[in-house]
């Protein structure tokens, strides 16, 4: 007689993870349901509502389709893991003139390495999630593949994941559309969690307001940073600003500056406490450092290989060539790139599968 494999699913209390987590009931595994508790939104210093993963009505909507269903659920706090490494990189990021991304860091080294240590605990054989991608192999290496619901693909965020990861990680949804998602939650009979609405926001920033919550953090630090000097390309003084850290690259809107032109953020100096501004052809560039590389698809990147390469997550992406140098890669785009912020994250695509990715370093002109 055949024993079921036993699977640990993530489980938010929001639609994607809920279907997930029927999806493994209905297939015949053993489920065990895992919510976790990453975040106190009072903690922000915020004044929006809490909402999302880690408030106690999706918290409680996870439970409920676990006792409904008959398996398991725990809840597991991770706010210190989270805090000391999400949290921190975040702001020490900003600080250093960067630009983060904390979902690729949460997803990939917390939330897996959380569930990883409790599936094991448990004697799960898998890990599943309610992400919208694919998980491939080849020549014994497993890779991250684009969701088939273009609006909706996560693979962007996916590519720090380790080998050991992939090949114990389940992702059913990889080949549904939202659309259908939402219509098997209305033919489950689960029509509130049909009509639940989706968060954009970063976690821990719940008002979007990214300058406000680096302030709360780091007493002092607008004082510190504050009055320092808009510069363009040649080194020209056009103003004053309110602190680099509250600056991104790519930013147009609230630079609280009139040149008579519309201008840009184009690059950011934080031993001068200083922004550089240009035109929107200024802030484009053809080549990048990408460092910290997690390569998926295979071990190694052969020199001048064919990509198109992401540099957000909602980036369409562009062709570049990829070449070894020194630990790093060194990208060179075909065309120029608009807006390549060191910090962000760039991933490799071949067709539709991740070949690797890595941090931005350093943008430049061939």
């Amino acid at each position: 007689m055949s024993v079921k494999k036993k699977v640990l699913v993530a489980m938010s209390g929001g639609i994607d993870s809920t279907v997930t987590a029927v999806m493994m009931h209905r297939a015949g595994y053993d489920v065990i349901g895992m919510t976790m508790k990453t975040w106190d939104y009072s903690s922000s210093g915020g004044g929006k509502k809490e909402t999302g993963c880690c408030n106690l009505d999706s918290i409680n909507d996870a439970r409920a389709i676990a006792v409904e269903l008959g398996f398991p659920h725990y809840i597991i706090d991770i706010r210190e893991e989270f805090g000391d490494a999400v949290i921190d990189d975040f702001v020490s990021e900003y600080i250093a003139g960067r630009t983060p991304n904390p979902c690729v860091l949460c997803n990939t080294h917390i939330k897996w390495n959380a569930l990883f240590k409790r599936a094991e605990m448990l004697g799960c054989d898998f890990i599943a999630t309610g992400h919208y991608a694919h998980i491939g192999q080849l020549d014994g290496r497993y890779y991250v593949s684009r969701g088939k619901d273009e609006w909706k693909d996560q693979s962007y965020v996916l590519w720090g994941l380790s080998q050991k990861s992939l090949s114990k990680t389940l992702l059913p949804l990889g080949k549904y559309h939202k659309s259908e998602i939402r219509a098997m939650c209305h033919e489950w009979g689960y029509i509130d969690m049909a009509n639940k609405s989706e968060s954009y926001e970063i976690c821990f920033i719940p008002d979007n307001d990214y300058r406000g919550f680096l302030k709360r953090r780091v007493p002092g630090l607008e004082a510190e940073v504050q009055g320092g000097n808009f510069v363009d390309a040649q080194g020209n003084i056009l103003g004053q600003h309110e602190g680099y850290p509250f600056y991104t690259v790519g930013q147009r809107k609230g630079l609280q500056i009139a040149l008579g032109k519309p201008m840009f953020v184009t690059d950011i100096i934080p031993h001068s406490n200083t922004v550089v501004l240009g035109t929107e052809s200024e802030l484009k560039r053809n080549g990048m450092t990408v460092t910290k590389m997690n390569l998926l698809k295979y071990e190694a990147i052969p020199d001048g290989l064919e990509a198109l390469v992401k540099i957000r997550y909602k980036d369409k992406g562009a062709m570049a060539r990829l070449y070894n140098e020194s630990g790093a890669i060194r990208v060179e785009f075909n065309t120029k790139v608009n807006a390549i912020a060191p910090g962000q994250s760039a991933v490799f695509y071949e067709g539709n599968d991740v070949i690797g990715g890595g941090h931005i370093s350093a943008s430049f002109e061939l």
